[in-house]
This record gives C-alpha cells, sequence and structure tokens, in this order.
C-alpha cells in the first residue's frame, strides 16, 4: 500500500504523511477471534512503574493470530486484510475449507480470495507455510519459528523477512534482516513472503497527540535535567553529556551488548554486529 499526504488544513495536518489503508476493512473484527486488552500504564503486579512513558492510549482489542500454522493439508481462502492496533503489519482473516477461520500475518502481495495453504511441503506462494528444510534456497520468509511447535518469532514486524540461503547437517541457515545469520531447526515452520505494510516506517505524525494515542508518553532528554535526575543532567549551557550515553540508572544504552544466552550461542553463525567488508 501507499503513503498518502494531507493538505495543511490544520497545524496537526502539516505534514501528516500515513499509511493509505483504503483496501482494508471497514468493519469490526471477528468477535470469535478477539479478546480484551487491560492497559497496564507500564506497572507491574506491585503498582511499581518497570516500563517508563506508557500511558493512555487508545483502547484495543487483542487479535488472536495463528502463528504457528500447524493446521496442515487444509486450503483456506483470504476473506478481507484487516487493520490491528497491536502490530504493525496488516493482519488477513482466512477461512478454512472445513470452515474454521483464523487471522494470519498478511504478507506482501496476498490479496483477497487468494489461496494458503500449511503443509510440511508446499508451493512457495506468498502465505504459504511449510517446513524450512522444505523451502528452496534463497526463500524470502517471514513468521520463523526458533523451536519447533512453539509458534514464530522472527520476521512478524511490518516488512521485514529473512532469507533461507543454505542447509547443514539438518539445520537451516537463515539470514535475518539485522544481517545475523543463524542456525534454525528444520522441523520449525516459516510463511513464503515478506510482511506487509513495509510503508510503515516512512510515516510522519505531524503531531505528539498522535503518538500519545499510541499510548507513549513525552520523554525527557537526560540532558536537559538536573544531575540529581539524570547521570547526563546538569553543566553550564547546553551539554552533550559528556559521557557514553547511559540509563538514568547509569546502566549503558545504545548499542551495549547485552546478549547472555551462551547456550544459543553456536547456532550463530554471524553475528549482527560483524563489521562488513567494503
Amino acid at each position: 500500500m501507499a503513503l498518502k499526504s494531507y493538505k495543511p488544513t490544520s497545524p496537526g495536518r502539516r505534514g501528516l504523511v500515513l499509511v493509505d489503508k483504503t483496501g482494508l476493512w471497514k468493519g469490526r473484527p471477528v468477535k470469535a477471534l478477539t479478546e480484551g486488552k487491560k492497559k497496564t500504564g507500564g506497572r507491574n503486579n506491585k503498582g511499581h512503574v518497570t516500563s517508563r512513558g506508557i500511558a493512555g492510549g487508545h483502547k484495543q482489542k487483542y487479535r488472536k493470530i495463528d502463528f504457528k500454522r500447524r493446521k496442515f493439508g487444509v486450503q483456506g481462502t483470504v476473506e478481507r486484510m484487516e487493520y490491528d492496533p497491536n502490530r504493525t503489519a496488516f493482519i488477513a482473516l482466512i477461512t478454512y475449507d472445513d470452515g474454521e477461520q483464523a487471522y494470519i500475518l498478511a504478507p506482501q502481495r496476498l490479496d483477497v480470495g487468494d489461496k494458503v495453504i500449511a503443509g510440511e511441503k508446499t508451493d512457495t506462494k506468498p502465505g504459504n507455510a511449510m517446513l524450512l528444510s522444505q523451502m528452496p534456497v534463497g526463500t524470502i520468509v517471514h513468521n520463523v519459528e526458533m523451536k519447533p511447535g512453539k509458534g514464530g518469532q522472527i520476521a512478524r514486524s511490518a516488512g521485514t523477512y529473512a532469507q533461507v540461503v543454505g542447509r547443514d547437517r539438518g539445520m537451516v541457515i537463515v539470514r535475518l534482516n539485522s544481517g545475523e545469520q543463524r542456525y534454525i531447526r528444520g522441523e520449525c515452520m516459516g510463511t513464503v513472503g515478506a510482511v506487509s505494510n513495509p510503508d510503515n516506517s516512512n510515516q510522519t505524525f505531524a503531531k505528539a497527540g498522535r503518538t500519545r494515542w499510541k499510548g507513549r508518553r513525552p520523554l525527557t532528554r537526560g540532558v536537559a535535567k538536573n544531575p540529581v535526575d539524570h547521570p547526563h543532567g546538569g553543566g553550564e549551557g547546553r551539554t552533550s553529556g559528556g559521557r557514553h550515553p547511559v540509563t538514568p540508572w547509569g546502566k549503558p544504552t545504545k548499542g551495549a551488548r547485552t546478549r547472555k544466552n551462551k547456550q544459543t550461542d553456536k547456532m550463530i553463525i554471524r553475528s549482527r554486529h560483524a563489521k562488513k567488508k567494503r
């Protein structure tokens, strides 16, 4: 879908650029495939704020998405494409031949009336799901499992994808958007195609209120605070902080590595931090 620019009829419209959603379903979602979603305000079960910058936002219903795609051998038809307020990608309502309905992540080039199917091996058409071991090398995939039967975890955001680049010892080598290459077990599922809504990152919201509708509060820069409130605070005049970026509690941010999973280090062939050859 394309981007839609608005005429500056008001200050809040000046510079507004949004994704054109004219092709999406205008009605409500399927009630049986939704459930209530309670807002936390960033607070845990003790009422303490554990995630800053979360408040308000528009009321949302959670759409139950089929990330596992383990309904093998039953063909489904795309009934409609829908907007999902819980994610950046669009979703597709599938009606299977046995009458069951489900929501899946909508890939690019999937349209109303198209047929999709999941199985151990299927055609490499957008929306079809199959085992990674059965995919041809070079296939663009999304919604990739990391453990068989757990459901897709990799490449679920708008416009993202991974690519099958090889096979080795019963494992499949997958290249991620970050540049990382890793082994994934061949019994894991993946869906063919890249995720829909690639223009999501090109939107311009034009006013602070539009971000508040998403439930995000304003963020005060650390350099604008006093030394008692932030490690970057204080100083005469405008300063740049005078140290490497840290959180309000002094922990490094912006580039500091936090990975501590030694058990799966062997699955990573090429780190996303590896310097690219020029």
